[in-house]
């Protein structure tokens, strides 16, 4: 199959589009062509006029490892062009940084979920694009967790660079189709082509232990951010991104982070295993748990012990349309409640969340209040939360199916 980068470099036609105009790219190390050559070089070997580059959240090189890590302007030493923040000084691109280019060549594996900030990076481009009448291409790239949509929707009034719209945590779209959703959804009126992938269909698999299921066994995976090390973070990151607004471990500090359900020194993660699966067992299929130990070298709990939950949502165990990650980690919490009711689970307020204020990153990261409020409340019970997020995850699968460009397929 052909990524977006790939039909891009391969076709004349789409060349000769870009000729005699400034051209600029949205990047980060995963932004590589079939084979592994970053989109910079190819798109300028190609002869494309690339007059200027732009970094999201981790900057262009992807060497900021931990979350909320912010990246200067530099030039580029190889090409002489400039290399400007979206996560520095700015997260919108500024008019200045709109004048380097006509057209803005976005090319950014995403991972399918809100949370991740590229997904708003693509509307703050879109919105400023439109002021300026630039043109807005998306190299369109899969998204590893497929097709799958889960979590309640973010409410209005709780937007913010980790919530660009009403949509639920996994939203099921790969970002060319999220681009036809902002334009819909906020009436924008911009110069808007996707360069479609070819040969991708979220469907394929063919049985549990084959990797596909939205990204294709071809493709070597690159990280997209330093913590996204693998496919089995990228399908489990819905659910385990919430972690970021607790106080338990994430994994970072570890060779897997955001590939567990927690870690803490003061839990014990066999009984946390059992009151889930007494709780809600049909939230704990599709994916095998495993208890384990890990010392984390930064972060929270840094040089303690900790027992955690890892998730393998990958080998026979893994069943792509049971796994929900963002109910089984919302489960893991309530299990923690329960079993611990006096434990201090969130981060407080005076911990100011990708640039919010006098909030609950736990609220943050969800859009809302009601995950949190469920967890909490002892007389709640998992189809209180199913209720919620299954109106909300109905609704969106019809809002989004008119965006749709790969339609599924049986294989």
């Amino acid at each position: 199959m052909k990524f977006g980068i790939d039909r891009l470099i391969a076709s004349p036609e789409l060349l000769a589009q870009l000729e005699g105009r400034r051209v600029a790219l949205i990047a980060h190390p995963a932004s590589v062509t079939e084979d592994l050559t970053h989109s910079l070089d190819a798109l300028i070997a190609a002869g494309v006029n690339v007059t200027a580059a732009f970094g999201p959240q981790h900057g262009l090189k992807g060497d900021k490892q931990d979350n909320m890590v912010e990246t200067a302007d530099e030039m580029d030493p190889d090409y002489g062009i400039s290399v400007f923040s979206l996560y520095g000084e700015v997260r919108r691109p500024t008019g200045q940084m709109m004048s380097t280019a006509d057209v803005f060549l976005y090319d950014l594996q995403d991972l399918g979920c809100r949370i991740y900030t590229f997904v708003t990076t693509l509307l703050y481009l879109l919105e400023e694009a439109q002021k300026l009448g630039k043109e807005v291409w998306v190299l369109d790239r899969p998204n590893p967790a497929g097709r799958p949509v889960e979590g309640t929707m973010l409410l209005p009034g709780h937007e913010s660079f980790v919530g660009a719209a009403p949509m639920p945590m996994r939203h099921g779209l790969t970002m060319g189709e999220m681009g036809h959703w902002f334009i819909d959804h906020f009436d924008l009126d911009v110069a808007y082509k996707v360069v479609a992938m070819e040969g991708w269909n979220p469907n394929a698999g063919g049985n549990a232990i084959a990797s596909g299921y939205g990204w294709p066994e071809d493709r070597i995976w690159v990280n997209p951010s330093p913590n996204a090390a693998s496919l089995n973070m990228a399908r489990c990151y819905a659910g385990t991104v919430m972690i970021e607004g607790a106080t338990v471990s994430e994994g970072r500090g570890t060779t897997r982070p955001l590939e567990v359900l927690f870690g803490a020194p003061d839990i014990d993660a066999k009984a946390v295993m059992r009151e889930m699966q007494s709780l809600a067992p049909d939230w704990c299929e599709g994916v095998t748990m495993r208890d384990c130990w890990f010392e984390p070298t930064f972060h929270k709990h840094a040089g303690q012990l900790c027992n955690a939950i890892m998730l393998h949502a990958e080998g026979p165990g893994y069943d792509h349309d049971a796994f929900k990650p963002w109910r089984m980690q919302a489960l893991a919490f309530k299990a923690i409640r329960r079993l611990y009711p006096d434990y201090e689970l969130w981060r407080g307020k005076d911990f100011k969340y990708e640039y919010t204020n006098d909030v609950l990153a736990i609220d943050v990261i969800n859009g809302g209040p009601s995950l949190r409020e469920w967890v909490d409340d002892p007389a709640a019970v998992p189809d209180d939360l199913d209720a919620l997020a299954s109106v909300d995850e109905a609704a969106w699968v019809q809002a989004a199916k008119p965006h749709l460009i790969y339609r599924e397929r049986t294989k």
